[in-house]
């Protein structure tokens, strides 16, 4: 009986050491912005917490010339994911990284158009939320952010 209670011990606190060592203090990095004109902004553009990579919300916009650009729901849809992929890249990633989308429409109505687009960039289909709010930043009509594991 007491080598059982010690083999249980043993196991038990094997145990509990393994759980302690691995507590390891995860580092957060706040990775600044690769795009000049957006070094103002009151966010970063990816926060890495460990090898998982948060990434801030993207809209259809031109960099270069910081507006939206033009062609309705589809055109932004293509700009926000590519605005996405230029993120990535500066972290070594591409779309196939991605495990989660959050998707913001501007109007459900655009759901259909936006699957249409959305499917031909992901064809792993990672998790996703997709919901409507009205007044995104400078009126566009789409914003997805993204989380990527690396």
């Amino acid at each position: 009986m007491k080598t059982a209670h010690y083999l249980f011990l043993s196991i038990f606190m094997s145990g509990i050491f393994t759980c302690l060592y691995s507590q390891e203090k995860t580092n957060v990095v706040f990775h600044k912005t690769h795009e000049e004109k957006k070094l103002s902004a009151p966010y970063s553009d990816a926060v890495q917490v460990g090898n998982v990579f948060y990434l801030s919300g993207q809209i259809g916009m031109d960099h270069s010339t910081r507006t939206l650009v033009e062609g309705g729901i589809e055109a932004e849809t293509k700009k926000s994911i590519k605005n996405i992929e230029e993120v990535l890249a500066q972290h070594g990633m591409t779309l196939d990284n991605v495990v989660k989308c959050t998707v913001i429409l501007n109007s459900i109505s655009d759901y259909n158009v936006f699957n249409g687009v959305y499917s031909k960039f992901f064809p792993k289909k990672p998790a996703r939320t997709t919901m409507a709010a009205s007044g995104l930043p400078r009126n566009a009509k789409v914003e997805i952010e993204v989380i990527a594991v690396q």
